[in-house]
């Protein structure tokens, strides 16, 4: 994989209340990733950038709901969430990472 995908797999953590439940009691955290990119990909993406060992990486395809604005109905785009468990005695802490 280039160094350049790497970049591209992951668009940012996804923020909210499961998500901290299972940061906090299971070291699993959640981000949103490309609909194309693979376990894989995701995988290597997750410990080049942040320099952790990855155990398992579990993804879901979340469909986009359909809303009405106004008088026109519109539509959400899909979107794709990595839940990504690390191995035993890493962590990700993305205040210090955001500071460097």
């Amino acid at each position: 994989m280039s160094q350049e995908r790497i970049y591209q797999v992951l668009l940012g953590p996804h923020i909210s209340e499961k998500a901290t439940v299972l940061a906090e009691k299971h070291k699993q955290f959640v981000f949103r990733v490309r609909v194309d990119s693979n376990k894989l990909e995701i995988k290597k993406a997750i410990e080049t950038l942040f320099n952790v060992k990855v155990a398992s990486v579990n993804t879901t395809l979340t469909k986009g709901k359909n809303k009405r604005f106004g008088s026109s109905m519109g539509r959400r785009s899909d979107f794709k969430k990595a839940y990504v468990s690390l191995k035993e005695g890493f962590d990700l802490d993305f205040n210090s990472a955001a500071a460097e």
